[in-house]
């Protein structure tokens, strides 16, 4: 904390956040959540209960003349035993749209898994500390923090030396988007470049991003919370985490995934809908899960371990899953007009994969979200597309 005086102290309350679902009022502060109380009651294991409390996605907006902003801020850190921690998780400060300061935040909390296989955990408890911004354009202006997308973050004070107050509704529409790690942010190196929030800037749009590491498993919790959330456009990429889980087999698959839509369309019967299948992802395309962590040569990668001949007894790969999800929305177009496919090799292609390769051979560098943030902003919002401003 700064020793400056004259500070406006003002605590955080959930009219400063934006793309959650909930806010948990804790010990320390305010932790955004992605699904509400309802649904984490239903969840399952410790990975999609850390993934939807990671505010990816997740910024405060509000308005003021500081020039000097202090956020404290409760983070909970996620390393491996035996490799090295990552980077702290950084905090991007936008100006009227444009990104202008950064910032990390030392200490926190500490999960430490200790068995990557059975994501087993030991929990580390540690200090609060600041994100700090200084040398912000003078006068009246928007601002948005947008929190780290891969640490769970208890938001406590501002400190500013000129009072602030919550963002006015932009009267944006509002893009609520579901996906797996990729749609997470996973090896992205800032919240606001992950590429839901790329595609979002470029649409003009605010996002609501449902995106779980290791868990968009077509989970009717996940559904329910779509189907209650209110958004002018829905986005929903599945496929890549049910294969490389090996969580189903074709015969649960489809059904699956036409009962997941039917919920959504409970809540948004004639909302823009768009259903998105896997980006190119090589280890996985004609081989089945599960996916197993790959140790060889020193670093963290992936590759599966399932046999290709068992898809005949119906066990999936990528290949199959764009066909069933291609069929499923052909099908159901027949009665509704305003579903849609967009097959996720569009975003991230062999093109694509030659020039910017999956570094641990299942997620995509930085420019590798960039690229898939551009090509979703072009196919989804642009002319004719079916999130055009026309079809909201």
């Amino acid at each position: 904390m700064s020793t400056e005086q004259n500070w406006v102290i003002t605590p955080i309350t959930a009219d400063f956040l934006r793309g959650h679902l909930e806010a948990e009022q804790t010990a320390h502060g305010l932790l955004p959540h992605r699904l509400p109380a309802w649904a984490r009651r239903q969840i399952p294991d410790d990975r999609l209960a850390v993934a939807e409390a990671q505010p990816s996605g997740v910024r405060l907006a509000f308005r003021t003349r500081a020039t000097t902003i202090e956020l404290d801020a409760l983070p909970t850190k996620r390393v491996y035993r035996g490799f090295p921690p990552p980077p702290d998780g950084v905090y991007d400060l936008l100006v009227d749209g444009r990104l202008t300061a950064q910032a990390t935040v030392a200490g926190g909390n500490l999960r430490t898994i200790t068995d990557m296989l059975t994501e087993t955990t030991e929990f580390t408890e540690g200090p609060a500390g600041t994100a700090r911004f200084t040398d912000l354009p003078r006068g009246e202006k928007d601002i948005e923090i947008w929190l780290p997308h891969t640490e769970i973050t208890e938001v406590i004070a501002l400190r500013t030396d000129a009072p602030v107050e919550p963002a006015p509704d932009s009267g944006r529409r509002v893009w609520l988007h579901h996906g797996s790690s990729i749609s997470h942010g996973s090896n992205a190196v800032r919240p606001s470049t992950i590429w839901p929030a790329l595609a979002a800037a470029a649409g003009g749009v605010e996002l609501i991003n449902l995106g779980f590491g290791g868990s968009a498993l077509v989970d009717p919790f996940t559904a329910r919370a779509m189907r209650d959330t209110p958004a002018d456009l829905i986005s929903v990429k599945l496929g890549i985490n049910v294969v490389n889980s090996d969580a189903m087999r074709l015969r649960a698959f489809a059904p699956a995934v036409h009962g997941f839509l039917d919920t959504i369309r409970e809540g948004h019967p004639a909302t823009p809908l768009l259903v998105v299948s896997p980006v190119l992802c090589p280890v996985q395309e004609d081989t089945p899960g599960p996916l197993m962590p790959d140790l060889d040569g020193g670093t963290l990668r992936f590759k599966a371990t399932g046999d290709p001949a068992e898809t005949a007894a119906g066990r999936l790969t990528l290949t199959i899953v764009r066909d069933v999800l291609a069929g499923i929305v052909k099908q159901r177009a027949a009665d509704d007009p305003n579903i849609h496919y967009l097959d996720g090799r569009d975003l991230y292609g062999e093109s694509d994969h030659a020039e910017f390769p999956l570094p641990d051979a299942i997620h995509p560098s930085p420019e590798g979200h960039r690229r898939i943030g551009e090509n979703f902003a072009k196919l989804a919002f642009a002319d004719n597309g079916p999130f055009t401003a026309k079809a909201g």
